[in-house]
């Protein structure tokens, strides 16, 4: 039998402080697996493109996730699909789990821990594309370090309106308005052209760019990111599908990954005047990370639905 995880549930199962505990130690760990993650991604005959991520893996856990997403830019939301949790022993569905929600939850919460490593200790937060990861980033600082005030912008008004409503936050004109404003700037968007450059920037500043997941999207500047302590979640797939890609620069821009700056291994932020840039892309093993947290809460607490699949 599989569990059928829904967004409800995910949403009743999935906790802040335990998603960050998870992924903080995925990050400490994950380079001790032998089998790298891969993600495939195809264009479609239609408004849209479909992204596979396999294997989630992580040392000690005897399970491993396929994601399967749709995303259509046109869409709310803009992402669907599903992630199946699979047995490491003999292959048995575990459970399938709403894929929007986990993404959303592992990526929002994987940038807030990579912001609150390398930013400094700025009191204002500027959020650029106010959608659920941004919602979920927010979250993560809120339990990390706390949350002085909020800017906000959006191409849609209205979702900014209610975005800044929900946060205590206010709106502004720009993506520069807010670089302006914050320091602190958490950018989720649809981009194809650069949001910022140095010029909208100044000394100091940390950005968390997580809308470079796919060839072509741009959100921070090529000089910008030249400029910064640039740390990304893994090279390789910076250069083939994320910042690096889409800006043109060499895999020697970046300074680290964010695995590195947990263990130890890259002290992160140099000095208080220091630009840092935290630019993933978005790993497997983080799809596993909270799948796993979800599901052994399901199990304890008998949440979700069973269904047979071969039946």
């Amino acid at each position: 039998m599989t569990l059928l995880l829904t967004h409800g549930d995910l949403r009743a199962l999935l906790d802040v402080d335990d998603c960050l505990d998870a992924l903080r130690e995925g990050f400490r760990t994950s380079d001790a697996v032998p089998v790298a993650g891969l993600r495939v991604r195809t264009d479609l005959p239609f408004p849209g493109t479909a992204t596979a991520l396999l294997p989630g893996l992580l040392p000690g856990v005897e399970a491993y996730t396929v994601k399967v997403n749709a995303k259509f830019p046109g869409a709310r939301p803009a992402l669907r699909g599903v992630i199946c949790l699979h047995s490491g022993a003999d292959g048995a569905l575990l459970a399938l789990l709403d894929s929007a929600t986990v993404t959303a939850w592992r990526t929002g919460l994987a940038a807030a821990l990579g912001t609150h490593l390398l930013a400094g200790r700025g009191e204002v937060t500027g959020v650029v594309g106010a959608g659920a990861q941004a919602e979920l980033v927010l979250r993560g600082l809120a339990a990390l370090r706390g949350m002085g005030a909020l800017v906000v912008h959006d191409t849609d008004g209205r979702r900014a309106e209610e975005f800044a409503a929900r946060h205590g936050g206010r709106v502004l004109g720009s993506a520069a308005d807010v670089a302006a404003a914050a320091d602190v700037v958490v950018l989720a968007t649809w981009s194809r052209e650069p949001l910022l450059g140095p010029a909208e920037t100044r000394a100091g500043q940390h950005f968390t760019s997580l809308g470079v997941d796919e060839p072509g999207k741009r959100e921070l500047a090529a000089d910008l990111l030249e400029a910064a302590l640039l740390v990304v979640d893994d090279r390789e797939l910076a250069s083939q599908t994320g910042v690096l890609a889409s800006s043109g620069l060499p895999a020697t821009a970046v300074a680290a990954t964010l695995g590195e700056v947990v263990r130890g291994e890259h002290p992160g932020r140099g000095s208080a005047e220091e630009r840092t840039v935290y630019a993933p892309v978005g790993l497997p093993w983080q799809d596993l990370a909270l799948a796993w947290t979800a599901y052994r809460r399901a199990e304890r607490e008998g949440v979700g639905r069973r269904i047979d699949l071969l039946g």
